[in-house]
């Protein structure tokens, strides 16, 4: 391998380090319905999303449930730290299309109807939230060199 790609190699590899995340392939339940559960979570703290998700009335919302807590497992397995001290939140969420099962249906007259079984597939990455407080004492350090 070159030298440059090994750099790069590397430097993925560390980022790794630092994602938490969770995967689940081949759910078999239909992208957009799964989209629309993601969205309920997205940008929310970790608790907060798993009360969402338990109380949800949609299907899809079990399966999201189970995958965050993986990856809050996930989580604390990596760096040793509990979750409730961590200030969590859920990061992003993708959720792409997985193999379609394709099928016909018998119809009216001879005819056929396509039925078409989707997938997906889901990735869920949780991070931990920046403190405010050192947000808030970085926009005062800004001002203060700003005035000078």
């Amino acid at each position: 391998m070159g030298s440059r790609k090994q750099i790069s190699a590397d430097k993925r590899k560390e980022a790794r380090k630092t994602t938490y995340l969770a995967r689940l392939s081949n759910c078999p339940t239909s992208p957009t319905k799964m989209a629309l559960v993601a969205e309920l979570i997205q940008g929310k703290n970790v608790y907060q999303a798993l009360n969402i998700l338990h109380f949800s009335p949609k299907h899809a919302a079990k399966k999201m449930e189970k995958l965050l807590t993986s990856a809050i497992s996930n989580f604390e397995q990596k760096t040793g730290e509990r979750a409730e001290e961590s200030n969590l939140y859920v990061k992003t969420v993708f959720v792409d299309g997985a193999a379609t099962l394709k099928r016909f249906r018998p119809a009216p007259q001879g005819r056929a109807y396509r039925v078409r079984k989707r997938s997906n597939h889901v990735t869920l990455i949780v991070d931990k939230r920046v403190e405010e407080a050192t947000a808030k004492t970085a926009a005062e350090v800004t001002d203060n060199n700003s005035a000078e």
